[in-house]
């Protein structure tokens, strides 16, 4: 399972020209869900999403995580993570989990993160979404367990 995880001063995610979840300061979540993921690793890269420490502390170093400061989190389903790009020109997507076991993962994600009590927004899983960000610094990175 793979996180792209992108600080944000806000964001939203559109479907048939509705907005269907939106949060202000926080984190955009991009999840991947490959074959080999399980409801532990879910859970585990759930937590290390809420704790990962890239929001500034009163000296502006990254110190303090999502939920020190009061963020909130929106995560949209993204099978291209988990593809293939290491030979020739085209992404190949064999590593990707199937339909349901991708859906029941990220879903499984974004109970953690609420049960965790996080404010957390969705996409619509396997929807044709558009994104808007605004990337604050801009701050991204891609986060994985084992």
């Amino acid at each position: 399972m793979i996180a792209l995880i992108q600080r944000v001063s806000e964001a939203s995610v559109t479907v048939d020209n509705a907005i269907i979840g939106e949060i202000g300061r926080g984190l955009l979540v991009l999840l991947g869900v490959e074959q080999t993921d399980t409801a532990e690793i879910a859970e585990k890269l759930a937590a290390k999403v809420m704790k990962y420490r890239i929001f500034g502390d009163e000296n502006d170093k990254m110190n303090l995580n999502v939920q020190q400061v009061d963020g909130q989190l929106l995560v949209v389903s993204q099978f291209t993570l988990a593809a293939d790009t290491s030979r020739g020109l085209r992404p190949s997507f064999s590593n990707g989990a199937g339909h349901a076991q991708a859906n029941a993962l990220y879903q499984h994600f974004v109970s953690y993160c609420r049960q965790a009590g996080m404010t957390t927004e969705t996409g619509q899983f396997a929807a044709d979404m558009k994104v808007a960000l605004v990337n604050d610094g801009p701050v991204t990175f891609s986060l994985q367990v084992n």
